[in-house]
């Protein structure tokens, strides 16, 4: 039987995932942050990447459905908050529909899903179901993308101030305020994978978890990137 990793090395593999697989590295992305994108293809990716951005709470809430701590149940509640927002924050859902009209959509185009791709709409649900059919451990370990998220905010605010001047201020309010907020996710998640994750077997599923999620974030990309490209 193999021996589990010691933490340090475990992390590391976690970080190797994304350091392969994290969809910075789509060609998409690169087109975006070279400036090389159109205002209709701009609208056409902050619409169909809503549909991921409105399903990031009912994960969550599936998530919390299933962790049997009430302490850590408490502390994973503030995602939602995050996403859906609070007396005191109008969360990211609403920053992401800021973003969709600044490039040229409406938020009643983002609720109502018309033109949310196939692949798109499959690989968020398919996302949503991992998180409800699986061990709440391995949700938490699909989460982990975060570890990796801050970086490509920097880039994609540097890229739109640079490359789409065009874009109003108050439609990067999600990119401005992500890094921090995925900092603090990252942490709580590597923490609870740390101490749950105590055998090679659980490890492999850890890892497991975080590469399906990036296949899923790529393969959004994918499809948009196909529809974009046109017949």
């Amino acid at each position: 039987m193999s021996e589990p990793l010691a933490p340090e090395a475990f992390v590391a593999r976690l970080r190797d995932v994304g350091a392969r697989k994290y969809h910075d590295k789509h060609p998409f992305h690169a087109k975006m942050n070279s400036g090389q994108l159109t205002r209709d293809q701009l609208r056409v990716w902050a619409l169909n990447r809503f549909y991921y951005q409105r399903n990031i709470p009912a994960k969550d809430a599936a998530l919390l459905s299933l962790m049997p701590d009430p302490h850590e149940r408490r502390r994973w509640r503030q995602r939602l908050v995050d996403h859906d927002g609070g007396p005191d924050d109008e969360g990211g859902i609403a920053r992401w529909l800021r973003l969709v009209e600044a490039v040229g959509g409406t938020a009643e185009e983002a609720w109502s899903g018309a033109h949310v791709l196939p692949g798109v709409r499959f690989a968020v649900d398919a996302y949503v179901n991992f998180v409800r059919q699986k061990p709440w451990i391995e949700g938490v370990a699909s989460s982990l993308t975060e570890l990796f998220s801050p970086d490509i905010m920097t880039l994609r605010i540097a890229a739109f101030e640079q490359h789409y001047p065009w874009v109003d201020e108050q439609g990067l309010a999600y990119f401005r305020g992500r890094p921090k907020r995925a900092k603090a996710d990252s942490d709580h998640a590597i923490e609870l994978v740390l101490k749950h994750c105590t055998t090679a077997e659980l490890q492999q599923k850890a890892v497991d978890a975080l590469d399906f999620k990036c296949d899923l974030l790529w393969a959004q990309l994918d499809a948009i990137a196909l529809h974009c490209a046109g017949p």
